[in-house]
């Protein structure tokens, strides 16, 4: 395998992207999501017919009060500059149990409550209770059951990917994909070890981590991130930062996962040799990069790029898939991503959609490329996924030129 730099990150900058409808939006979010997220579930669960005892109504009241006071409180004690690991694990807690609270407020409390009312079932409070249990069983259910889902070890998701300018000598290429394994707050070093053995099962010739490592510095979730040293792959070990790095010293993560045997891709490429064939194996930083002030990082496919041959087939590690405009551009073959979560907590996937133009899974974008999105190896913030698993791809790369030699 030949390692091929890109010119220096410092040169030739390119014009930073302009902000998203979905980043324009989040500038409101932090000021009206709290109290929509605590007030529609007090009301529809409390006030809207129910008649419950006033004991009941008060404490029921002051609960949802204490959880809009506390949330913001402990999500800025936990993310902010104090970086207080258990205010964070309360802060991420409350974020999401409210958030499918919300969700199931409203549709229940729409759908059910005009079910009930059509078939006549019951006077109005008892319609109004039936919605609020049906409400908080619901909630109880899919919370229990997406912490199951996003603390267990990902399923493995095989599928293959036919390149049509892959060389045969290239066909059958394995490549494992992990991304956003978010090491944090809650101590996953166990699970990061279960998730080292699994991906060795899978025996790869080239195993890539498309970033968002960790939330925190890599002195403070080392431990975490040690098991990463010992995946194997019989060609390479690939990384690239995405932009929780640029929350948490992105430099310490770049420099630890050079410690630990990943070559990281800073806007350069390697080449993969098999059979007679070459396949170009790129990276860039994450599009967040230049605007995060660290000097030498940012997104720079041409510097990735340099001086390898244009006639050979290009995969390319960028963690968000929006970059895939600019890969298409450029005619990558096959463009790697994570980013999205698959929405981690649904219905959190319309938003992320307006952010980025996949969410999970296989799309092909331009006249030749196609990008994959994992739905992510871990969780950021909130302990559940619903609706959204977590993932550790395969994908063995296929050559067209073999199935047509096998023909002949």
């Amino acid at each position: 395998m030949t390692d091929t730099s890109s010119t220096p990150p410092t040169e030739g900058a390119a014009q930073a992207p302009r902000p998203s409808r979905l980043h324009r939006l989040m500038r409101f979010i932090p000021l009206i999501a709290p109290v929509l997220l605590w007030a529609v579930p007090c009301w529809v669960l409390l006030h809207s017919g129910q008649h419950w005892p006033l004991p009941v109504t008060l404490l029921g009241t002051a609960l949802f009060a204490l959880g809009l006071i506390c949330m913001p409180l402990a999500m800025v004690r936990g993310h902010g500059r104090r970086q207080q690991d258990r205010a964070a694990i309360i802060g991420d807690t409350l974020l999401g149990g409210s958030w499918v609270l919300f969700t199931w407020s409203v549709l229940l409390g729409v759908l059910l409550r005009l079910a009930l009312t059509v078939a006549d079932v019951g006077a109005s409070q008892d319609r109004a209770r039936i919605v609020t249990w049906a409400v908080l069983a619901v909630t109880a259910a899919l919370l229990a059951w997406g912490y199951a889902e996003a603390r267990r070890v990902p399923r493995v998701r095989r599928l293959d990917v036919q390149l049509p300018r892959l060389g045969a000598g290239l066909d059958g290429l394995r490549v494992v994909l992990i991304t956003d394994t978010h090491y944090g707050p809650l101590d996953r070093a166990r699970w990061s070890a279960r998730v080292c053995e699994t991906v060795n099962t899978l025996e790869a010739d080239l195993v890539c981590h498309t970033g968002d490592i960790a939330d925190g510095t890599a002195e403070r979730r080392r431990a975490q991130a040690a098991p990463l040293g010992t995946v194997r792959a019989t060609r390479a070990r690939v990384y690239v930062t995405g932009n929780h790095e640029y929350y948490s010293e992105a430099q310490g993560w770049v420099d630890l996962m050079d410690e630990l045997g990943w070559k990281p891709l800073r806007n350069r490429h390697l080449l993969l040799e098999r059979g007679g064939d070459t396949l170009v194996v790129a990276g860039v930083d994450d599009v967040t990069a230049e605007s995060s002030g660290l000097a030498g990082h940012r997104a720079h496919l041409a510097g990735a790029l340099d001086d390898a041959d244009p006639d050979l087939p290009v995969l390319l590690l960028a963690h968000q898939p929006t970059f895939v405009d600019r890969a298409a551009a450029a005619g990558i073959d096959l463009q790697l991503s994570g980013h999205t979560h698959g929405g981690q907590i649904w219905p959190f996937h319309h938003l992320v959609r307006l952010d980025q133009p996949a969410l999970a899974g296989l799309s092909h974008h331009g006249p030749r490329t196609l990008l994959y999105t994992s739905r992510g190896t871990g969780f950021w913030g909130p302990p559940f996924r619903v609706f959204a698993p977590s993932e550790i791809t395969l994908l063995v790369l296929r050559s067209p030129h073999t199935a047509t030699s096998l023909q002949r």
